[in-house]
């Protein structure tokens, strides 16, 4: 399919700079393609009136850790050059991949000094030699620490790295640290936050419990790969970046007895549906997985495991609004996305959210 085909013009006015206060009263805009009744105006706290007793939700419980970082690059015979790297993938204990800035200007043997501010003590000194080059501006850092030494450098060097479209209009700030992570959140890895998870509160989860709705986790450490453009003309060109997920066992199985009682499943977050997509068999078994997945959906996927799925407003032309347009149908979604819009829907990581039934349409 052709990119163009999710295009779409959106007000600089609908991108949400701040999340909703409290998180449980950002709007929800419920989209069921095939009734009569296609949109529906909701808060995310009416989630437990939209499920069902039986039904579950899946959470992706990845946390956000510091992964942007900023240092300078030494090299023999050339000036010192200020390199900026948002790391979106851990390959060994003493290296990850990143995005590199000005990535045309780095070799390979380079070598960068990340947090070396001359006020801090070891612990705030990270360096790194750039191991490999890849393509848009990826590369690979072998770090000179490894394991939880590195970890315990990144935590004290590295900031949260705001979405793009965010940071070019306010620079991050203490509130960032606790607004951009989901009040569940432990498993360290996420470059990004699975951003419907943030619409979630300890009384919202106390409101599902009391409607008999189930709640399960996966984890997927999402990459700074989900804020890349999509360049490429033709859907089939488009290359998707690898994210590290797992599902346990004992998540499979519950999940799996929920749909065989007649449960649904819902995702929330794109992320959690990627991966139980990737786990799941051809006939929708949902199996106990760990890997790298790089699954690419847009319309004509064939859905096997996800019935509902709840997740914020996505950028044009990016491959989140092809999987919600997979998953709703592609005039369901320009219908849903030109009401979001008309009617003051706040959008992307720190927005509003809906709440999308599957549709059965190829």
């Amino acid at each position: 399919m052709r990119v163009d085909d999710f295009d779409f013009d959106l007000p600089d006015d609908n991108i949400a700079l701040r999340p909703a206060n409290p998180r449980d009263a950002a709007r929800l805009l419920v989209v069921r393609p095939e009734q009569e009744l296609l949109l529906e105006n909701r808060i995310v706290r009416d989630l437990p009136s939209l499920l069902r007793a039986g039904d579950a939700l899946v959470f992706n419980d990845t946390k956000v850790i510091p992964a942007q970082l900023e240092g300078v690059r030494s090299r023999d015979g050339a000036p010192d050059l200020a390199v900026s790297a948002t790391l979106h993938m851990r390959v060994a204990a003493d290296r990850w991949k990143a995005f590199a800035r000005p990535g045309k200007r780095l070799k390979t043997g380079d070598r960068i000094r990340f947090g070396h501010s001359g006020e801090s003590c070891a612990i705030g000194q990270l360096d790194a030699v750039l191991e490999a080059k890849g393509e848009g501006g990826e590369v690979t850092l072998r770090f000179d620490l490894s394991g939880p030494a590195l970890d315990e450098a990144i935590m004290a060097v590295g900031h949260i790295p705001l979405p793009p479209y965010i940071a070019a209009k306010r620079p991050e700030d203490a509130q960032d640290s606790r607004d951009y992570q989901t009040i569940y959140a432990r498993e360290d890895g996420a470059v990004a936050a699975p951003t419907a998870g943030l619409h979630f509160t300890p009384e919202l989860f106390a409101a599902l419990d009391a409607a008999g709705v189930e709640r399960h986790f996966v984890t997927l450490h999402v990459g700074a790969g989900t804020f890349l453009p999509v360049k490429v003309e033709d859907t089939a060109d488009h290359k998707m970046h690898s994210e590290i997920g797992h599902v346990s066992r004992e998540t499979a199985e519950r999940l799996n007895a929920v749909r065989a009682r007649g449960g649904r499943i819902v995702c929330v977050g794109t992320t959690s549906l990627r991966l139980l997509e990737s786990a799941a068999a051809e006939d929708g078994t949902i199996e106990a997985w760990s890997g790298a997945t790089d699954i690419f959906i847009t319309p004509g996927y064939r859905f096997r495991a996800v019935d509902v799925l709840m997740t914020n407003f996505h950028l044009p032309r990016s491959t989140l609004f092809m999987l919600v347009s997979a998953f709703a149908g592609i005039e369901p979604m320009r219908a849903a996305y030109d009401h979001a819009i008309a009617t003051g829907y706040r959008f992307y990581s720190y927005g509003d959210s809906s709440l999308l039934f599957r549709t059965t349409a190829p």
